[in-house]
């Protein structure tokens, strides 16, 4: 053996000395030829590194949250100190700027002690190092993608990669010979730092600097350079951010990576990268780690932001999106090593004055009820999110802590894990919708007497109908008929009752449909009667949609928290766009918002919400029976905001039950409504509503002028999250369903 290895150091020698001479022609020996046919291509990919969420603030981007699977900034060779660069050197390999790829002398020691049965060893210079990284994190690559990369794969890869084989050691050498040949000294020296790993999860001097000293890696002082060459030499146990670590002796101020770090100081001196001096004060200086985490996930964005739900949104849009990766586990690989830069749709200063509003109104925590507050707004014509708050404390996991949890109750099942909620009379946008289509108009009068309504009285072209009578109630006594226009800006349950009878409840549903509605878990719109007055369980992010293509000339764009993906080495990923179709005519949309202008207005049931500023904007409200749940939807050409306001589980009935700044669990939504109206009014504003058709307004009398009740009429009995009312048997109506 050591007869062999000495022929082959015999050969990295003429190699590494004589780049130029061909090892692999005629002439070339059995050793050489041996020698050359080994693969001299080595992959020099990106490594894993931090993809980082922004979002706006005064028109600046800034950072709100991290992912990564290893925590790694890669920077050029001029933002590393120099100190750090040299004491690499001076420490791993003096000899690197004068050989070619591996370390000689090293070498020819390392087979003479193989030679007498130690381990296989070979004195690997920086480069070696560097191409034994590289392919390390090449296995890493690996670890977490779908099944054809099994454990024995991953397993043969890392052997390959760092076993202490002869094969593999020389295998590495002409590596190291071939990437010498290819990069530039400085090039070699920056990847290496840029990928070494410094303990858990901090990879490279960017992370490892800011990790354990909180600076950048081109702020290093001399000390901390040598500490974070010491730690490479044996991360797992010379880390510093573990005063517990026995093998460290960090009850004696980290003895061993002092130990090693004064080891460095004293190369650095010996090859004259610093002075005696230098060297005795660094030497003097105790390890002083000031430990910086770099949060992963949305940790950070919650505390900073209040913005942990709508990061996580975030994250689950990249997980569920093609265009990051073929499989699950594909996507997963590229947010968390791909070094992403993602640019989101959220507006910061909306965001904190959503979360102020909603808070000012809605505790997170109250005794009694599980009770629960969301405000989502989102951009019509784009479907941005523009802000996502609630009444909760984010967390990352399961929490029993009261007044935390990592359910968005924003957002659909598949994007937030949450039921969605009965919607109560927001629902009722979609039978006008349809009844405006299918040639009725706003000043038509409908019955409102009719309190028990039997299934044979509808009809529907989906499904069939049948089991005992719809009961609808109202919440105050009304005229016994009023125009279309009327109940719609009041609210009246039984006047949408006798609506429905004169449509087809499919058609209501799929208009629904086309504006984008769809229950939490993904399901269609169910078309009994009682869904008329919202008894689908719905998400905010849903309904906000809706309503924003109404304002949109009924052109309804999905919903998307992302605008821009860049990766670490600059390519773009262009995430699926949103997707915007024509949910309902022009026409109809046009007359919708002109009739659900009057919610605002008079006798209203939102008018003690409105701000009275000159935006044009519309509005809906919608409260189940008990006020188990309540909503408030409004809306410009601008935004469109929905806030939710109810039980998250049990049906406590939430009409009286006390809520902050004097208001109940039914009127609190009016503050919170009042409030982000008046801010989005002032910040974004809103242009001129789309314009009605006056046909399907008709011959409208002068409304008489009331004031406003400041009340919501009765609707359907709230379900928990997630648990729809059911109909009593197949067919069978749910509880009535209101304004």
């Amino acid at each position: 053996m050591f007869l062999v290895m000495s022929v082959l150091a015999g050969l990295l020698v003429a190699v590494a000395v004589t780049p130029a001479v061909a090892v692999a022609g005629e002439s070339a020996s059995g050793a050489a030829a041996f020698f050359e046919d080994l693969p001299s291509y080595l992959d020099v990919q990106t490594p894993q590194q931090v993809s980082t969420v922004y979002a706006k603030q005064g028109g600046q981007d800034v950072p709100i949250a991290s992912f990564y699977a290893e925590n790694r900034t890669i920077v050029k060779n001029d933002a590393i100190a120099k100190t750090l660069q040299q004491a690499a050197i001076d420490t791993e390999d003096p000899r690197f700027y004068d050989e070619g790829g591996i370390d000689v002398i090293g070498t020819l020691r390392g087979a003479a002690a193989t030679a007498v049965g130690d381990d296989v060893q070979g004195g690997s210079s920086i480069t070696q190092q560097y191409v034994k990284n590289v392919l390390v994190q090449q296995c890493e690559e690996l670890t977490g993608k779908d099944a054809a990369s099994t454990k024995a794969k991953i397993d043969a890869c890392y052997e390959d990669a760092a076993g202490v084989t002869p094969q593999r050691k020389l295998q590495e050498m002409r590596y190291a010979i071939a990437v010498n040949k290819k990069y530039s000294k400085q090039d070699v020296l920056t990847g290496y730092l840029n990928i070494v790993g410094l303990g858990g999860r901090v990879y490279g001097a960017e992370a490892g600097a800011m990790y354990y000293f909180g600076v950048h890696a081109k702020d290093l002082s001399l000390v901390q350079s040598a500490t974070l060459v010491a730690i490479l030499n044996n991360p797992s146990n010379l880390r510093i951010d573990q005063p517990d670590n026995k093998d460290n002796g960090s009850a004696n101020g980290y003895a061993a990576t002092k130990e090693r770090r004064d080891y460095v100081l004293r190369r650095m001196l010996a090859h004259h990268s610093i002075t005696k001096a230098a060297e005795q004060q660094a030497i003097a200086t105790p390890v002083q780690p000031a430990i910086t985490e770099t949060a992963n996930g949305c940790s950070a964005a919650a505390a900073a932001h209040d913005a942990g739900y709508f990061c996580d949104y975030v994250r689950d849009q990249v997980l569920q999106d093609p265009a990051f990766g073929k499989t699950a586990a594909d996507r997963i690989a590229t947010l968390d090593t791909k070094g992403l830069q993602i640019h989101t749709s959220l507006d910061l200063d909306l965001q904190a004055q959503g979360q102020a509003a909603l808070s000012a109104y809605v505790p997170a925590t109250m005794s009694g009820v599980d009770a629960g507050g969301s405000n989502v707004t989102v951009e019509p014509g784009t479907g941005r999110i523009l802000s996502m708050v609630q009444n909760t404390t984010y967390t990352q996991s399961d929490s029993s802590t009261p007044g935390a949890t990592a359910v968005n109750y924003s957002a659909d099942e598949a994007y937030g894990n949450s039921g969605g909620f009965q919607t109560g009379s927001t629902y009722k946008v979609f039978t006008l919708a349809e009844w405006l289509a299918s040639g009725h108009t706003l000043s038509e009068s409908v019955s409102t007497t009719e309190h028990t309504f039997p299934q044979s009285e509808f009809t529907n072209s989906c499904v069939g109908l049948g089991g005992k009578p719809w009961q609808v109630a109202n919440a105050e006594n009304v005229p016994a008929s009023m125009t279309v226009q009327d109940a719609t800006s009041e609210s009246i349950n039984t006047a949408f009752g006798a609506m429905a009878k004169q449509l087809d409840l499919c058609k209501i549903a799929q208009t629904a449909e086309s504006m984008g509605i769809h229950q939490s878990n993904g399901a269609a719109p169910d078309s009994n009667p009682a869904s008329v007055l919202g008894t689908n369980n719905l998400s905010p992010i849903d309904l906000a949609e809706a309503y924003a293509g109404f304002a949109n000339d009924g052109i309804v764009c999905t919903p998307t928290a992302i605008d821009s993906v860049t990766t670490a080495d600059g390519a773009k990923i262009t995430p699926t766009p949103a997707s915007c179709t024509q949910g309902v005519s022009k026409q109809v949309a046009g007359t919708v918002d002109y009739a659900l202008q009057g919610v605002l207005h008079g006798s209203g049931t939102a008018a003690s919400a409105n701000p009275n500023d000159s935006t044009p904007k519309f509005a809906k409200t919608g409260t189940t029976d008990g006020d188990v749940q309540n909503w408030l939807v409004t809306s410009s050409t601008k935004y469109t905001n929905a806030t939710w306001i109810g039980n998250v589980q049990g049906s406590v009935r939430l009409a009286n039950w006390p809520f902050l700044k004097g208001t109940t669990g039914y009127s609190a939504k009016f503050g919170v409504g009042r409030d982000m109206m008046t801010y989005l009014d002032g910040h974004y504003g809103g242009d001129a509503l789309p314009e009605p058709d006056p046909a399907m307004i008709g011959q409208v009398q002068a409304p008489v002028q009331t004031p406003a009740t400041g009340t919501d009429p009765v609707t359907t009995t709230g379900g928990a999250q997630g648990t729809p009312a059911a109909p009593a048997a197949s067919g069978a109506p749910a509880a009535p369903a209101g304004q």
